[in-house]
């Protein structure tokens, strides 16, 4: 057995006697009764038990809670209660972005680094420029999100909800970074929000492809037409 202090959700904890087999997940919430990380597969697949470490996400059905004093351990009531949403909260109420809601804390924890993610300019796998990543694609914004599932299928407007967030928090960043750009103002001048890259998403939707995916589509469908037209001339010849 193992003694052990965490600090979650700013708050310090101590544990006398600690099975160092128990997970970050479970001892949150059998043993501290902090719920909103969720038991979804229990297999690190589903991201229904997604909180932050040092404010980057992971799955705590993963890792173990001996492995993790020291570490600022934040869950969904860290971020926000119901009379004080963070803005990402607010976002996801605004737009409808769940309906059962088992999976939306996992949702929003991993929003809230995904954000954190592409003001630090992080690629991600479908990322074309690595240098300068425009994480505010639809794209970006789904991959980046993936590992989150929603079983009621309510991506479209967990996407919109955190594309409204991302643009404007980005833009916000952008301001402060170069306060003498007036490009970054509006005609009172303060901090002006652009317009969401890409449009709202509604309706079945899967992210548009990347532009990778758009060349290899391209070099297929001209290896099929080649392919088709030596056929052609073959037939021809035979004849």
């Amino acid at each position: 057995m193992t003694t052990l202090s965490l600090t979650i959700n700013n708050n310090l904890y101590h544990f006398e006697d600690l099975d160092p087999r128990t997970t970050l997940l479970d001892l949150c919430r059998h043993r501290l009764q902090i719920t909103g990380p969720k038991k979804g597969c229990d297999h690190g697949q589903c991201g229904a038990c997604t909180i932050l470490i040092n404010g980057q996400r992971i799955n705590s059905c993963l890792t173990l809670a001996v492995m993790h004093e020291g570490d600022e351990i934040t869950t969904i009531e860290g971020i926000g209660l119901p009379e004080t949403l963070s803005d990402l909260q607010q976002a996801f109420k605004e737009h409808d972005a769940f309906q059962c809601g088992y999976c939306t804390p996992g949702q929003i924890c991993s929003a809230t680094a995904l954000i954190e993610e592409v003001k630090q300019n992080w690629p991600s796998y479908v990322t074309e420029d690595l240098k300068n990543p425009d994480g505010a694609l639809i794209q970006e914004v789904a991959e980046r999100m993936s590992g989150n599932i929603c079983r009621c299928s309510a991506y479209p407007n967990i996407i919109n909800a955190i594309s409204e967030v991302l643009q404007k928090q980005v833009n916000q960043s952008k301001s402060v970074a170069h306060p003498s750009t007036s490009d970054n103002l509006d005609s009172s001048g303060n901090p002006s929000i652009k317009p969401a890259v890409s449009a709202a998403v509604s309706g079945i939707w899967s992210p548009p492809p990347s532009q990778s995916q758009v060349h290899k589509d391209q070099a297929h469908k001209d290896n099929l037409n080649k392919s088709t037209n030596n056929q052609s001339q073959a037939a021809g010849e035979n004849s």
